[in-house]
C-alpha cells in the first residue's frame, strides 16, 4: 500500500503567501488554485473534499503537496517548458531584421515604405529566407518593431472643385 502524503508545516512567508494568493483576482488563476489546495490541506481538509472542491483528481492534489513539500511556494508557479526549438538562427533574425529597418529603396525596391507584405517577399527572394507573413511579424513584434495594418477609406470628396485645385 502507498505512503498517504501529508503536508509538512508551513513557515510563516509560506502561510502569508498562501493566504495573500487565495484571496487574490490578479494573480494567474492556476497560480491561486494551486495556493488554496494547499491552504485547504494545511487547514486540515481530506484530499478527497479538496479534489470535489476544485473538481479535481485525488491524484492531482497528491502530486500538488508533494511538490509543494519539496519546492515550497516555487511549486505554485508553472515550471519552464522547452518548447519548440527555434527555427531561424541569430544571424538569419538579424537579417530580417536589418532588412526591416533599411529603406526599400536601399534595398533595391520601387517603394517609400516597407508593408509587411513586401518585407516578406523581400526576405523570401532577396535573403532567401523561408517565413510566413505572421512569422515575419513575430520575429519583429520579438525585437520590437511593430507593424500597422494600414486602413484606407474611399468616400467621395468634401470640395466639388478638388480635381481643378489639385492640379494636373
Amino acid at each position: 500500500m502507498r505512503k498517504k502524503i501529508e503536508l509538512r508545516p508551513l513557515t510563516e512567508e509560506e502561510r502569508e503567501t498562501l493566504e495573500k494568493l487565495n484571496k487574490s483576482q490578479t494573480a494567474p488563476a492556476i497560480e491561486v488554485e494551486r495556493a488554496k489546495t494547499i491552504w485547504l490541506a494545511q487547514a486540515g481538509e481530506k484530499i478527497t473534499v479538496i479534489g470535489k472542491k476544485q473538481d479535481r483528481t485525488q491524484a492531482t492534489i497528491y502530486r500538488r503537496i508533494k511538490r509543494f513539500n519539496e519546492l515550497g511556494l516555487k511549486s505554485l508557479a508553472d515550471e519552464a517548458r522547452t518548447g519548440r526549438p527555434t527555427i531561424y538562427t541569430e544571424e538569419e533574425r538579424g537579417q530580417m531584421i536589418a532588412a526591416a529597418r533599411t529603406h526599400p529603396q536601399k534595398a533595391g525596391r520601387p517603394y517609400s515604405h516597407w508593408t509587411l507584405s513586401r518585407l516578406v517577399e523581400y526576405v523570401n527572394q532577396e535573403l532567401k529566407i523561408a517565413i510566413s507573413r505572421a512569422q515575419l511579424a513575430r520575429v519583429l513584434e520579438e525585437e520590437g518593431l511593430r507593424w500597422y495594418q494600414e486602413q484606407t477609406y474611399f468616400t467621395e470628396r468634401p470640395d466639388p472643385q478638388f480635381v481643378e485645385k489639385r492640379g494636373p
